[in-house]
């Protein structure tokens, strides 16, 4: 994993359990790396792992059973999803609003571009399911 320099350490690890979460690479009540496991991945100071277990563990996202290791918390998906969410819409949308302006780019061809994406992601679900 390639780390940003302007962002915590610590913050992108617990984005990068989120992610793992969030696409079902750990699921529910699962246990998920030890954290030297998961330093040793990283290649970073188990120290930053965890910390960003206790973050996540604040969060409600993971949980840990004394002696056995941290899992996936039961809400952790909707959790994890309402944040993504918040952020999206006052940190990011904003941004994306101010390009939009600045380029004359119109709602009709942002539109238009999302239905096309979804398009897309339709037809590629279609195939991945005569695949299997």
């Amino acid at each position: 994993m390639e780390f940003k320099e302007n962002e915590a350490i610590y913050l992108q690890i617990a984005r990068y359990i989120n992610e793992n979460i969030l696409t079902g690479n750990w699921r529910t009540d699962e246990k998920i790396l030890s954290v030297r496991d998961l330093a040793i991945k990283l290649q970073v100071n188990p120290n930053t792992v965890m910390r960003s277990y206790e973050y996540l563990q604040n969060k409600e996202i993971i949980y840990n059973k004394r002696g056995i290791g941290f899992f996936v918390g039961g809400s952790a998906v909707k959790k994890i999803k309402a944040e993504k969410r918040d952020h999206f819409l006052n940190e990011e949308l904003p941004l994306f609003f101010k390009t939009m302006n600045l380029l004359n780019i119109g709602m009709d061809e942002i539109a238009k571009r999302f239905d096309e994406y979804l398009s897309e992601i339709h037809q590629s679900q279609i195939s991945k399911n005569e695949n299997q």
